[in-house]
């Protein structure tokens, strides 16, 4: 297939083209809750120099090492910003913010799901993983729940700001945009879902303070901010590409 026709608008192209961006958002979204804080990976640790050791607090250090600990579920949850950030440029704030709604909706589904496999009797002799589903299931209800809000109030304020710096640079500068909706909704974010899961008693044990998930929430963000500096590229030629597509309803063309 040429690349040209891959370029060229069809109904069935543009329906296709929504459907994924909407997949790889709902599986980002999805997985994310599921395995939530079930695990905290290090991305990388930094030898630090003294007078930044006693700066740097204890929580996120071990000895002279600085570490950049991570939700394992945060690894996927950044690309539903991206997408929202393509879905808005390519196809309107409408979509953007429906897209945003489904995936709340998707979460109650899978609640339920995973609800009514948890209150089944188990099928005794048969069951190969049962305390692993039970498990998976007290993480999954509990940073469910607790991310729902987060996620409704991070993603609409991504949505709505994405469009507010759209209107006012007339469909320009897409890198700023792009950048100043996602940085402030990803504060938004992380603020929220590790506030409550820190009221629900959701963390690990050495957060036990409020001084200790301030570290986390800026942790957490330190992450998401160079995340959303590295996804830009990524955004400018997805739109570049897919170009053809736009049907924005505000009449803003990034490339004329």
């Amino acid at each position: 297939m040429k690349l040209s026709s891959i370029r060229i608008p069809s109904p069935h192209k543009r329906d296709i083209l929504f459907l994924t961006l909407s997949g790889v958002f709902l599986t980002s979204l999805v997985l994310g809750n599921v395995i939530g804080t079930t695990k905290f990976i290090t991305l990388f640790t930094l030898d630090l120099p003294p007078w930044l050791r006693d700066l740097t607090p204890s929580l996120v250090r071990d000895g002279s090492l600085y570490v950049m600990s991570i939700p394992v579920g945060l690894i996927a949850y950044p690309f539903t910003f991206l997408v929202t950030d393509m879905i808005s440029e390519l196809f309107g704030r409408k979509k953007a913010q429906g897209v945003v709604w489904v995936g709340f909706f998707m979460n109650l589904y899978m609640i339920g799901l995973m609800s009514a496999a948890h209150i089944f009797p188990n099928t005794y002799g048969v069951s190969g993983g049962l305390e692993l589903i039970d498990g998976v299931y007290e993480f999954l209800i509990a940073n469910t729940l607790s991310s729902m809000f987060a996620y409704l109030v991070a993603q609409s304020v991504d949505v709505r700001l994405y469009h507010f710096w759209k209107r006012l640079t007339k469909g320009k500068y897409l890198w700023l945009r792009n950048n100043g909706s996602t940085m402030i909704s990803q504060l938004v974010d992380s603020t929220a879902i590790l506030s409550i899961l820190y009221m629900t008693g959701n963390l690990g044990e050495n957060v036990s303070t409020a001084g200790a998930l301030i570290i986390l929430i800026l942790n957490s963000y330190i992450f998401k901010f160079f995340f959303a500096l590295f996804d830009t590229p990524i955004l400018y030629a997805g739109v570049w590409f897919f170009k053809a597509y736009d049907e924005d309803p505000e009449g803003n063309e990034l490339y004329s």
